[in-house]
């Protein structure tokens, strides 16, 4: 009996032995990114994150579209023809323009200068993006993931502690991960980035950061990589050609009718636009921007569901027809009513586009591939500029047309791309 007794204590002694020695190698193993993140948690810090990137985001469409509100404002004091006003467009605005513009009184003369209240505006749009650049440089950290593929394991280790210490604020235990796995690097490579002279290290800078260019356009990336620089030049040359021309239209409109058919009226009012322009032009394209927000929902309830490719596919020929519709209409409210749907529904293409370029590509790539396509972009939204710029006097139908064809060729071209629902990041 003792020596079956034993028998029977045995496996059990053993098991548990087992046990606490898979839990020892468990907290010695290396992580991977993914399981670091799931061991930081989910908490403050990815809602700070949250704010800080919106922030940004709005920075940067304030920066770059901000000008749209100008342009039936500042026309006189710059003296600018459509073809000029074509030149100086660019993306989004915020509510502050309604507010800020049509009150002339708040005027002044600095020497030389006239300070009207369109160039107040024009410094009130350069604080988002002071703010946020402040804001990343002195808060924010590196991406782990990043860090982990160049091979600097302290500095991701830190960061994940930080996220760690933030999500997980009442938890008496250090961020338990001893190590992480990183990608192994070369140390003859190390060695000639900092050796030769600085001729060679030039040299061998640009070939790193053209490398990754190159990749972009090899093997199965390649076809991927053709339909998105595609894409965006449509997307591009149709939203930032189309949107920040909003306000300059709804003034056009502001006596009834299609914003196309007031051209002669506008060619032959040279000093028009040195009178105040009425407050309902800021109106109409503060409810054109908000309606912005109903497509952002609809992104958020849907990307996981549907996919992003289908929800580019479908908004781009959405905006499409929402273009062509904005040309068609006789009345200004059927205008106002089109534009919002143009805005809502282009959003979401812009968030689909968001989505894709980061599941279609792996890390080391990523940000090569979205700072190539922006490239692009801004390219074909100058593009967009010029054209209609050097058209809406004379025609414009067809910068209207335009831009309901390119939407349409992107919302076409976007069925290509392969499907990246439910995606693991690479």
């Amino acid at each position: 009996m003792p020596r079956r007794a034993q028998e029977d204590t045995e496996p059990l002694l053993s098991s548990t032995h087992i046990d606490e020695n898979d839990d020892q190698a468990s907290s010695r193993k290396k992580l991977s990114y993914e399981e670091a993140v799931e061991k930081a948690g989910f908490g403050l810090f990815h809602w700070l994150l949250l704010v800080v990137c919106g922030w940004a985001n709005a920075s940067d469409a304030v920066e770059i579209l901000c000008v749209s509100f100008l342009l039936p404002t500042a026309r006189c004091d710059l003296h600018l023809t459509s073809a000029d006003m074509g030149l100086l467009t660019a993306s989004i605005f915020l509510g502050v323009a309604w507010l800020v513009i049509p009150r002339t009184s708040l005027n002044a003369h600095w020497g030389w200068l006239n300070f009207q209240s369109w160039r107040l505006f024009v410094v009130l749009c350069s604080v988002p993006s002071l703010s946020s650049a402040l804001i990343f440089r002195l808060f924010m950290p590196e991406s782990p993931k990043f860090l982990m593929e160049a091979g600097r394991e302290t500095e991701a280790l830190f960061v994940f502690q930080k996220m760690f210490k933030l999500n997980n604020r009442c938890a008496t235990k250090p961020f338990p991960v001893p190590g992480l796995v990183i990608r192994s690097k070369d140390d003859e490579v190390k060695n000639r980035a900092t050796s030769g002279s600085r001729c060679q290290q030039f040299n061998h800078q640009l070939k790193q950061a053209l490398d990754p260019m190159k990749q972009l356009f090899v093997g199965p990336l390649a076809s991927r990589s053709v339909v998105l620089l595609i894409i965006f030049f449509c997307i591009s040359f149709g939203y930032y050609g189309l949107w920040m021309w909003f306000p300059e239209l709804f003034k056009r409109a502001e006596d009834g009718g299609s914003p196309c058919t007031n051209v002669s009226r506008v060619q032959n009012s040279e000093n028009e636009s040195c009178y105040p322009v009425k407050t309902a032009v800021y109106m109409e394209g503060f409810v054109t921007a908000a309606s912005n927000l109903p497509g952002n929902i609809f992104t958020i309830l849907l990307m996981d569901r549907i996919g992003g490719k289908i929800l580019l596919s479908v908004s781009l020929v959405a905006s499409s027809m929402s273009v062509f519709i904005i040309y068609v209409v006789k009345t200004k409210a059927q205008s106002l009513i089109m534009s919002c749907v143009f805005s809502g529904v282009s959003v979401i293409s812009w968030n689909a586009l968001d989505v894709l370029g980061t599941e279609l590509y792996p890390t080391q790539l990523r940000s090569s591939a979205l700072g190539v396509f922006t490239g692009v972009g801004r390219v074909a939204a100058i593009m967009g500029n010029v054209v209609f710029g050097q058209l809406v006097d004379s025609n414009c139908a067809i910068p209207l047309l335009m831009v309901s064809a390119l939407l349409l060729a992107g919302g076409l071209a976007a069925l290509r791309l392969p499907q990246t629902k439910q995606t693991e990041l690479t």
